[in-house]
Formats: structure tokens, sequence, C-alpha cells
């Protein structure tokens, strides 16, 4: 007798001709989660054509506000918010329902088979809190998480932390999800990149867009470095160095590099509130240029897995200047580094080292 082999076949409409990209964000209910998911969620994380099916995670006691996110999201009709294929087989029509938002309080659910994951959750500083208090509790925290992607996350997931200590703390996701590659896991260092950007176009009085090649080294703290030696601006005569243009190296060397520095605690003062749409729009740029490309000629800042390149402390997440193409990313070398700003990235790259050291102490 002969066995009926049965054929599947799945149709999608037009707007369904890419495969869904399952995106995870922790913290999903805090105030970068609420700004986040709708611009995911509207492609300006990885294009107007790219379907996307959204992991929220967030702790018990948000679990209430976790789920008025999503009510949201439902609410504001998303065109690429996927959950919906159709199945046809012999002598049967079956329709199975994706859901196109997992809001979720457990690990496990919400990491699995996710392809990028935005790790914006996280244990705040509070007052009267040691550094190494603080620490433990993210050790704890991306230790768990990271042992969820390494067994339940899509191979190759690409990962990007958030939340602060962003470098140590992807460092340590990285030492917990060893099956994960070094190259697919990075922090977000692409807000001050946004911010040195920004401080120069309003200095200038010229368009962000026109302002290209600032460079954050190493760490997401008040010891980065914004460096402006080798960026540029362009003109209707070509592209101009920005020490050229700016003409004041006074303000370069200082009230620039400190502002920056200092971008965040100042939102803060003025807010009461720490950088939530600026975060998460940095968020989508880093995502979304690590994916989709940087254009030619053009460089961007990520907390990357350092090598050693431009004598950086190596094993550590130090923030380069990198140009990314087919899903990949590529430290820029052969950058000259003068005196000046051979002691700043040499002063990052110790507080990186010694943030690595407290941590490590913490998994004792």
């Amino acid at each position: 007798m002969t066995s009926v082999r049965h054929r599947f076949v799945v149709l999608r409409s037009p707007s369904m001709a890419k495969e869904p990209v399952r995106v995870l964000v922790t913290g999903a209910a805090g105030q970068i989660g609420y700004a986040l998911v709708p611009m995911i969620a509207r492609g300006v994380m990885l294009g107007a054509d790219q379907p996307v099916i959204l992991h929220m995670l967030d702790i018990p006691p948000a679990e209430e506000a976790l789920n008025g996110v999503k009510m949201e999201l439902v609410d504001a009709a998303f065109p690429l918010l996927k959950g919906c294929i159709f199945i046809i087989m012999w002598f049967k029509f079956q329709m199975v329902l994706l859901r196109c938002v997992v809001a979720t309080t457990d690990v496990v659910e919400a990491c699995t088979g996710v392809n990028i994951a935005v790790m914006v959750g996280g244990f705040p500083r509070k007052e009267g809190m040691e550094r190494k208090d603080v620490m433990s509790k993210n050790v704890s925290i991306y230790k768990s998480q990271a042992s969820a992607l390494e067994q339940h996350a899509a191979p190759n997931c690409k990962v990007v932390v958030v939340a602060n200590p962003a470098n140590t703390n992807a460092l340590i996701l990285k030492e917990f999800a060893p099956s994960i590659p070094a190259k697919n896991i990075t922090c977000l260092t692409r807000l001050d990149h946004n911010r040195a950007l920004g401080q120069i176009s309003e200095k200038l009085n010229v368009q962000v867009s026109d302002v290209k090649n600032v460079i954050i080294w190493g760490n997401h703290s008040s010891t980065q470095y914004p460096d402006v030696n080798h960026a540029t601006v362009k003109t209707p005569s070509g592209e101009k160095p920005v020490r050229e243009l700016v003409k004041d190296d006074a303000w370069l060397n200082g009230e620039f590099i400190t502002t920056v520095q200092q971008r965040g605690a100042a939102i803060i003062k003025a807010r009461k509130l720490s950088s939530a749409l600026s975060a998460a729009s940095a968020a989508c740029d880093h995502i979304r240029d690590w994916v989709l490309g940087t254009p030619e000629g053009t460089w961007v800042s990520m907390g990357v897995y350092s090598d050693g390149s431009y004598n950086a402390p190596a094993g550590v997440i130090y923030s380069f200047p990198v140009t990314c193409g087919n899903g990949e990313w590529t430290i820029v070398q052969g950058l000259a580094i003068d005196e000046f700003s051979r002691k700043k990235l040499d002063l990052t790259g110790a507080e990186l080292t010694e943030e690595k050291e407290l941590a490590y102490s913490c998994l004792s």
C-alpha cells in the first residue's frame, strides 16, 4: 500500500516576504523598554520591511505594567508585528496562531528562539549602596539571563546590553553563554556616540547627519573618552576635520568631553528621570547598523570584546570604532592616537579591568 506524503506550503502576504525576527527586550515595562518596543515594532531597528515578534521580559512586581505595554502594542496595530502563518496540508487546512508579542516574567519563555536580545533590565544603584553591592546584584541577574539565552536562544543570537554597568554586565553574560560567539555579545555606547555627534552639530550649527566618525573609547561611564580627532563634517567644499572647523581645542579637550561623559547625570537632574528616549533610539541605531551595515566611509562606536587593539586591555568589553557589514562588526584599525588620547584610553581601560576583577569576585 502506497503511503500518502503530506506536503506543507506556507502562504504569506507581500508584507510577510521576510521571516519574522524574534526580538527580546528585558526590563520592557521600564522607561527605556516603554520607549523602545514601539520603535522596534515600527521598523526603526530592523527596517520598514522586516516583520518582528516581540519578546518582553520583566520582573514579577512589574507584571501588570508589562501586560499594559502588551495591550498598547496590540492597540497600536503595528503592521510589522507578525504572528499568523497559514499551513496547508493534503486534505486538511490548519491555521497556526503565533503570538506577535510575548510578555512574560519567565526568563526561559522570554529567551526561547530569540534572534536579537536587547538587555535593558538590571539592578540600579540606590542611595547608600556600595559599588560592590550593585555589581553583585547585576552579576546574579546577568548570570541567570545568560544561561537562559545559552540554552534557548536561536543560533547566532545577537546581544546588546544597555543596563549599567553595561560593559561588565555584557562580559558576565559572555562568560555564562559560551556557545554564543563572543562577537555576538556587545554593549551600548552608541548613546554616547550620538551625544558626541549632537554636541558637535550644535557647536557648528550644522545638521547632525553631516557629522561623522566621532569615537567613544572604553567604558560606558564617566571615564569614557569621546574623541573627535578623526571626525569630519560635510561642507559644500567637501569633508572637513571637526578640529579645523571648531577652532577651539580647549573646548574639544575639555567641556566637550565632560559634557558627553556627564550627559546622563545632566538629564536626570533636568527630568528627575534617567535617559529613556535617547537610549532607546541608540539601541535601535546599534542593532540596525550591526545587522544592515554602516555606510561606506563611516564608523560607529560599539562596546565589543577586546582583542587588545589600540593597546586596550584584552578580555574586557571595550568601546571601539567599528564598521559593520554582513551582520558582522570590525574594529577600525590604524588610527593615530596622540599622547592626550593615549592617557584617556588607558584610564578608561584601567577602570574596566577593575570592574572585571570586582565582578569576578562576586562570582565566588
